[in-house]
């Protein structure tokens, strides 16, 4: 009976590779267009207060349910108060938007590049037709974002 119960409550597993449904680099226009310029190789996106910066909006054309959708890109920070981090919305037809948010590894102060992630679970019949790659950002400060990819793993 245990075991039955930890599989109903586990992470599903991988049973493919990940495939990139889509990437966003310097020559591609963000949504928003307050407070984020294009810098070099990245945007720099500066932040005053609480506030979710919508980058990109992904129509989904391809099957996505059963599979794991995760949100990467690689960021730094200068002189941030408060936190930043990735947050991804899949819209799912006739049920709504639900959210992933990347909490428990959020930057703050003072930070070089590092790659940062978050995953969104479909389950079987879950087939999302927008999904949302936005960062936010906590308190006040700079914050740098690039090599934005949305990447696609079967899940058995």
């Amino acid at each position: 009976m245990f075991e039955r119960l930890k599989s109903m409550f586990r992470t599903p597993q991988p049973v493919g590779p990940a495939e990139a449904i889509a990437a966003f680099g310097p020559g591609d226009a963000p949504i928003a267009q307050d407070n984020i310029h294009a810098q070099d190789t990245a945007w720099r996106v500066t932040v005053d207060g609480a506030r979710s910066v919508p980058l990109f909006e992904v129509p989904m054309a391809l099957a996505a349910e059963a599979a794991m959708l995760t949100y990467r890109a690689r960021m730094r920070a200068e002189g941030l108060q408060g936190k930043a981090y990735l947050e991804m919305w899949c819209r799912l037809p006739g049920r709504g938007e639900f959210f992933s948010k990347g909490l428990h590894n959020a930057l703050t102060g003072t930070t070089d590049w590092a790659e940062y992630e978050i995953p969104f679970y479909l389950k079987a019949g879950q087939q999302p037709d927008l999904i949302k790659l936005n960062l936010f950002g906590e308190g006040a400060g700079q914050l740098w974002i690039k090599d934005i990819a949305l990447l696609r793993t079967p899940l058995g």
